[in-house]
């Protein structure tokens, strides 16, 4: 063993501080469990790269992958095992995750359409079909796209519009269309820290939707089209497309619109009412493609294979047939997970199958916290935008949750005993109801950001439906599956239409309960980073101090509560205002074509559509004399302050003397020289929305854009319009939406 020398001391030096030998010490009785935090801090680099106020430079993700990699080197050589090789391990995924970000959002960079249009001849092909619930139509992608009215070079790579009236002989991927319709960018956010919309196409490469004016006009099928690059895919969703149809016609109405996403991932054709129940009774999470179903089919295969080859004694007695059914079952997990669409979190699920039946061939042990890291890492630096997606975010909170909790009951755990089957039974629901309890901890954080809900029956609800879809609607589904190439799926998706008719039954009783849904204040981002954080603490590492994790994810819950909602908020164009009354409602003005902002709006104040307060009449005020609105505008009063929107000019003179801050839809800061402030139409047309607190001690404003700065995804109004489009922009059509809906 080679000698270690130490180094000379400075008198009154400490070689060691308590802190310093204390972190020491949680890494090496933590060895093992380093590594789990890879994809955490690949996350962290890429939340720095999203939470940039404008884009870096073409070189920084290379230069701090280059420079963070000589310091782990250097690392290496000062402190071969200590805190500093854990820092620098830390800060080079850090490099990485900002990296991989930065290239992919490089990659995806496709034109968008920069100002909504006139009714516009285009056609185009169509790679994508939703079918809607009855009697709201279809909604189709295109590429390809050509229009005499939109520059080549301009014209968006994806297009996305809305069939009010789809034609009789449906439309299917491949086939190439033309209609007339209205253009749009993508939406901004309707509210700072609400969804953005305008980032989620970017990185679909989604430059405009709309919606068609009359109907479509088919100019070349599927069949008799170009093939080319993508024809696999496009092949793959007609597939998708006519399974959904076939399910749907041996079931129709809300049983097969849910037993098709179950199968396919198409969730299009639920109607509004059950989604609704789903989410309130705690159950959505049965209508997405994730871990329990892609866990389910896996496990579906590899049970019933092996029991198979175990009928047949020569097979059972000379061959591994629990590796042969482990080989099989990772191609019709895969397939599966293909047909329903491959979102991030079946992703997840693929590759975590995938291990899991890699181990079993290799005789290791299958599910662990390893596995799940590899598989967060792997999306993350193909996908980095998925780290904002909430689906990656429940999947993988609710999934790491499990493993932990196993992994602690493990550590407690007698050696089994041998039990009657009513207590296996009985512990059957045990596990259930503990998984679903842990589960629905894990992703509360993340539900209550960014849908502001809360199941409370979540546990009742799932401790019915999740054994009926294990043991019953899945199984089924495998069946149907292998049925279709013979046409005989009738005889599986029977049975299986009775589990969901059950589970359907489920969410809506449970959903009527008083209270089922909670609506629940918009929690801030800072709230869910630190709920993030100590459950990743909590999950990730083992001894007695991972309870520190604790108290940090109920100050992160915390947030919602300390955090106010705005007193107004006006819409990107001025002409929607919303103001909280003196009961903590909301009323809203609500012109035509504002469902999405409204619903919004509604959603982030915590406030139900129902419980909505009345808009006062012109000329009056509201009850608590908060709100007076008349033709030319309106004044709201809170602390002492004002603050006025106004439509008219001739509102000028009288509220901008009046009013603190003025909001204003036509050109005002010249002409009004009284107020503090003043937001006026370019500041909407800039900024987009804003939010609007009015305090004892001053008036506090947030923009959207202030936020999101300037990143590639930020639309911002040109100048003057290039291109070669119209620059009238009609009002949206009453019914129609500017389907920025996701």
């Amino acid at each position: 063993m080679a000698e270690t020398r130490e180094k000379p001391l400075r008198a009154g030096v400490n070689p060691s501080s308590g802190a310093e030998r204390a972190w020491e010490k949680l890494f090496s009785e933590e060895q093992d469990r380093l590594a789990l935090w890879l994809p955490v801090f690949l996350g962290v680099g890429i939340g720095v790269y999203f939470a940039l106020p404008s884009e870096p430079g073409w070189w920084m993700g290379t230069l701090l992958v280059v420079a963070t990699g000589g310091l782990m080197a250097a690392a290496r050589l000062v402190s071969p095992s200590g805190l500093g090789r854990v820092a620098a391990g830390a800060l080079i995924a850090t490099a990485l995750g900002f990296a991989a970000a930065q290239v992919r959002t490089a990659s995806v960079a496709a034109p968008v359409l920069e100002q909504k249009t006139s009714p516009v001849s285009l056609s185009g092909r169509i790679v994508l079909v939703e079918t809607l619930p009855a009697g709201e139509g279809a909604r189709i992608t295109l590429d390809r796209i050509r229009s005499s009215l939109i520059a080549p070079e301009r014209t968006p790579e994806y297009v996305r519009v809305r069939l009010k009236r789809p034609p009789a002989e449906p439309l299917v991927p491949g086939d190439w269309i033309s209609a007339r319709a209205v253009l749009s960018p993508p939406p901004a956010p309707s509210a700072p820290g609400a969804f953005d919309f305008q980032r989620h196409a970017y990185f679909r490469s989604l430059g405009a939707v709309g919606f068609v004016i009359g109907g479509v006009t088919r100019i070349a099928r599927a069949e008799d089209g170009p093939g080319g690059e993508g024809e696999f895919w496009r092949g793959l969703e007609r597939l998708r497309q006519d399974l959904t149809l076939r399910i749907q016609t041996a079931l129709p109405g809300a049983t097969g619109a849910v037993a098709a996403a179950l199968m396919t991932g198409d969730r299009s054709a639920i109607p509004a009412s059950l989604n609704a129940a789903m989410r309130d009774s705690g159950l959505a999470h049965l209508l997405s493609i994730s871990g329990l179903h892609v866990g389910l089919v896996a496990a579906i295969l590899f049970v019933g294979l092996r029991a198979a080859l175990a009928l047949v004694p020569p097979l059972a007695l000379k061959f591994s047939i629990k590796k042969w059914a482990a080989a099989a079952a990772i191609p019709g997990t895969l397939a599966y997970a293909v047909l329903s669409g491959m979102a991030a979190p079946t992703q997840r699920s693929v590759i975590m199958v995938g291990l899991v039946m890699v181990a079993v061939l290799a005789d290791r042990r299958a599910l662990t916290m390893r596995t799940l890291a590899w598989a967060a890492a792997a999306i993350l630096l193909v996908q980095p935008e998925s780290l904002l997606n909430p689906g990656f975010q429940m999947s993988f909170a609710a999934v790491a949750a499990l493993i932990a909790a196993y992994e602690w009951k493990g550590e407690f755990q007698k050696s089994p005993e041998d039990s009657g089957w009513a207590r296996n039974l009985f512990g059957v629901f045990v596990a259930v109801a503990l998984s679903s309890l842990v589960a629905t901890a894990a992703t509360t954080p993340y539900a209550v950001y960014h849908f502001n809900r809360f199941a409370v029956y979540g546990l009742a609800a799932n401790m019915i439906a999740v054994p009926l879809t294990s043991f019953w609607i899945m199984p089924w589904a495998v069946l149907a599956f292998a049925l279709m190439p013979f046409g005989l799926e009738a005889l599986a998706l029977g049975p299986m239409g009775v589990g969901v008719e059950a589970v359907n039954a489920v969410a809506e009783a449970v959903a009527d309960w008083p209270g089922a849904g909670i609506l629940a204040p918009a929690m801030p981002l800072w709230g869910l980073v630190l709920a993030t954080v100590g459950g990743l603490w909590l999950c990730l590492m083992r001894r007695r101090w991972r309870l520190a994790g604790v108290p940090v994810v109920i100050a992160g819950l915390a947030s919602a509560v300390l955090t106010a909602p705005p007193d107004v908020l006006v819409d990107g164009e001025g002409r929607l205002l919303a103001v909280r009354t003196a009961e903590g409602s909301l009323a809203i003005s609500a012109p035509k074509g504002s469902r999405l902002s409204r619903d919004t709006w509604l959603r982030l104040s915590g406030v139900e559509e129902g419980e909505a307060a009345p808009w006062p009449r012109p000329g009056e005020a509201d009850d608590a004399g908060r709100l007076r609105c008349d033709h030319m505008g309106c004044v709201v009063r809170a602390h002492g302050r004002a603050v006025a929107r106004v439509r008219d000019r001739g509102a000028l003179i009288e509220d901008c003397a009046r009013a603190e801050l003025v909001v204003s839809t036509v050109p005002t800061k010249r002409l009004c020289a009284g107020a503090q402030a003043v937001i006026d139409r370019s500041d909407l047309r800039a900024k987009g929305a804003h939010a609007i607190w009015i305090g004892a001690d001053g008036i506090t404003v947030k923009a959207v854009n202030d936020a999101r700065g300037n990143r590639p995804w930020v639309l911002r109004p040109p100048e003057r319009y290039p291109g070669r489009l119209p620059t009238t922009t009609p009002p949206t059509p009453e019914g129609e939406d500017d389907d920025g809906d996701e």
